[in-house]
């Protein structure tokens, strides 16, 4: 059964499921664990035994060290059937300091759930703890909880370890908590939705000296100057303007004392596309200007160019099966399809290259912005986020 769920502001209701509603307060308890204990990628030890346990304490079989710290639970439907569905959330914190004041808080200086991960994985449980009690579909459920999101490549470890040769998916999905949209609100979209990223370090060597005398050195710290500016000009004088691109310089290093020209200065940064071509345009670029700056300075480069993250493209079909999903359990006023694209990442775009599916994001009442040390993610979110994910897999593996 469902549990008709209407707003204080009289919207239409939220159709949740009755058994699912019921697990709000542990799952509550659950998130607020975990939040109080982050761990960064591939270090989510606890975490990860956290989710193994609960896991099998429903009786889903489990599989750890998936790409390091990742889990994968298998489930098999009380209905005859060979199809798979994937389901997919991430794990991991962020290297960074917490401001929100909350009873919960990170335990951990300088490590904390900066962009809801710990609500991810409490949503993802929600839905296996439902779908192991009720087992009403045909085929089998791959929970998957995915380490190291956060630019450390959590999904290309889990798939090389062998992902979905182990555990193959006819389609998946995967969901993001939303500051930017109302509570209950869903938006899912085909086509290229997430920028590829690729991160980058640029090293100028050259010869150090006292600071009195520069015209003994051979200084790293005007060529820097020069490569931040030039570096500019590549999106605006390379890219046509009717490709999305970005390129932030986000990192400058050079230098210890007043009074000494160091031997060498760096610049890190990212690179964002949602065209391969734009992206390999931009490193091209950015290795030339370069090399051909230091060669000015008669200084040596060093580029280090890093493909992190792919482009997302969402499938078509699966965008519509989301939306009806959507509909089914938020009313057709909160779920949007309008065609939208960020520049952030994220690396489900992996496992998309792998199995057809999509990712969509849900809104909820948390209104300062992921990444921010005051971020805060609404609980409310955790039975509707499960009772989507439960939804899909009912409707996609539908017993016959």
């Amino acid at each position: 059964m469902n549990k008709s769920v209407a707003s204080l502001a009289g919207e239409p209701v939220l159709n949740i499921i009755d058994r699912i509603e019921g697990y709000q307060p542990e799952l509550v308890a659950i998130r607020h664990d975990l939040h109080a204990h982050p761990e960064i990628g591939f270090e989510e030890v606890r975490t990860s035994g956290i989710v193994a346990e609960k896991l099998s304490s429903w009786g889903i079989e489990v599989h750890r060290g998936i790409g390091k710290t990742g889990v994968v639970g298998l489930l098999k439907g009380r209905h005859p059937g060979n199809r798979s569905v994937g389901l997919r959330a991430d794990m991991d914190a962020l290297p960074m300091p917490e401001e929100t004041g909350l009873a919960y808080a990170s335990v951990y200086p300088g490590r904390f759930h900066g962009c809801g991960h710990d609500a991810h994985t409490t949503i993802l449980l929600g839905a296996a703890r439902y779908l192991a009690e009720t087992r009403d579909f045909a085929g089998t459920v791959t929970f998957i909880f995915q380490p190291a999101e956060e630019g450390l490549g959590g999904a290309r470890a889990m798939i090389a370890d062998g992902l979905f040769e182990r555990f193959p998916v006819d389609e998946i999905y995967g969901l993001h908590n939303a500051t930017q949209l109302p509570p209950n609100h869903l938006h899912v979209s085909a086509g290229a939705v997430l920028a590829g990223a690729d991160f980058f370090d640029v090293t100028f060597k050259g010869k150090g000296a006292h600071g009195a005398h520069p015209n003994v050195a051979r200084d790293p710290i005007p060529a820097i100057a020069e490569l931040v500016q030039s570096l500019q000009t590549i999106v605006s004088r390379n890219v046509p303007p009717t490709e999305p691109a970005v390129l932030s310089v986000t990192k400058i290093f050079g230098g210890s004392a007043y009074n000494v020209i160091p031997e060498s200065a760096s610049v890190g940064g990212t690179i964002r596309a949602f065209s391969d071509d734009i992206r390999r345009l931009i490193r091209e670029r950015l290795t030339m200007i370069s090399h051909n700056i230091a060669a000015a300075y008669d200084i040596e480069a060093s580029v280090d160019i890093r493909d992190i993250f792919s482009v997302l493209t969402n499938h078509q079909d699966h965008v519509e099966i989301i939306a009806d999903i959507g509909r089914e359990v938020l009313g057709e006023d909160r779920v949007s399809t309008v065609p939208g694209r960020a520049m952030g990442s994220e690396d489900f775009a992996d496992m998309l290259l792998h199995a057809p599916g999509a990712f969509f994001t849900l809104g909820h009442a948390g209104n300062v912005p992921a990444h921010n040390p005051g971020f805060i993610v609404d609980d409310a979110i955790l039975p509707v986020g499960a009772t989507l994910f439960a939804r899909l897999v009912e409707s996609r593996l539908k017993a016959a």
